[in-house]
């Protein structure tokens, strides 16, 4: 059993570990009980009722979450030309052709996104066993294989973060630092489970949503009712 710290012993005591809180009660609960001195970041997990191993039940998308992540994006571009100043000028912070493919096939992967222009897609996708296991690699589902780099770069530099549901079910987001406000940590919960729930696979049976869990960086978890889909902003009723 991993060993725990003075201080997160002190702050896990403010957890009932056998309720299930509101988003609300567990997002004001994560920054009560972040022991960091520095800005914590926010993390929600859930588990999904579906077998990742069924093509037809892999959840994977992207989401714009409406209040940001509190952390700028790096971004990565594999684009030639014109794109390639598209790309610079919209921010990424790498942009490349087939030196930036050689360097990434090399093992660099010092960023947070990916984007790539189509033309490019035969040479990028053979990065799939570099990229493949961090989730960088570019997806024309998630809007990161594309002519529109600008589009592509503004939209993660802005808060859209990609997902995609892990072997053992689970999904995991950043929805935020412990110095943003509780409005602004809910709605981006809501935000990033509204889209969950839209991707619900057509094939996946029985409970869907089977748990949540909010926690900051070195921080305790904190389970969250995961029937709670509507009126977030509420809290526990009494």
């Amino acid at each position: 059993m991993a060993k725990h710290s003075k201080a997160y012993r002190a702050v896990a005591e403010k957890i009932d570990h056998d309720a299930l809180y509101a988003p609300l009660d567990a997002v004001r609960l994560a920054k009560e009980t972040s022991p960091t001195k520095y800005d914590a970041t926010v993390e929600v997990a859930f588990r999904l009722g579906v077998d990742p191993r069924k093509a037809d039940q892999m959840v994977r998308g992207t989401v714009n979450l409406p209040n940001g992540t509190g952390k700028t994006a790096r971004v990565l571009v594999f684009a030639n030309g014109p794109k390639a100043e598209e790309a610079r000028a919209a921010g990424a912070d790498i942009v490349g052709g087939d030196e930036l493919i050689e360097k990434v096939a090399a093992g660099f992967t010092d960023f947070d996104s990916a984007v790539a222009t189509p033309d490019l897609m035969g040479k990028v996708g053979r990065l799939g066993k570099v990229l493949g296991p961090r989730g960088l690699m570019p997806n024309p589902k998630t809007g990161t294989v594309t002519m529109d780099v600008t589009k592509a770069v503004t939209e993660i530099k802005g808060g859209k973060i990609e997902f995609r549901v892990d072997k053992h079910a689970n999904l995991h987001f950043i929805i935020g630092k412990v110095s943003f406000d509780e409005k602004a940590l809910v709605e981006n919960y809501a935000a990033a489970l509204d889209e969950i729930l839209r991707l619900k696979p057509s094939t996946s049976k029985g409970r869907y949503l089977t748990k949540a869990t909010i926690a900051t960086t070195m921080g305790p978890g904190i389970p969250v009712d995961p029937s709670r889909t509507t009126k977030l902003l509420e809290e526990t009723a009494a």
